[in-house]
């Protein structure tokens, strides 16, 4: 299993899956992370944390811990 996390940089993926519950999940799919929407990867900061990423066409930024409850292909 891939998660948004293990995609390197300029990397674009398509989300399988999002896992986690309540309202986690909740926060993650109103950032607009879901089934099916491509992901663009444009940075990660120096340490690892957060990662910056383009979802329909605007940039979020995301923590690691949000990162691995997306489940990418």
């Amino acid at each position: 299993m891939k998660t948004l996390r293990d995609t390197g940089i300029g990397e674009t993926v398509k989300v399988v899956k999002l896992h986690g519950e309540g309202a986690v999940k909740r926060r993650i799919m109103d950032m607009g992370i879901t089934k099916g929407i491509d992901v663009y990867v444009r940075k990660v900061a120096p340490l690892g944390d957060p990662i910056e990423v383009t979802v329909r066409g605007y940039e979020l930024s995301i923590r690691k811990a949000d990162a691995e409850m997306v489940e990418v292909k």
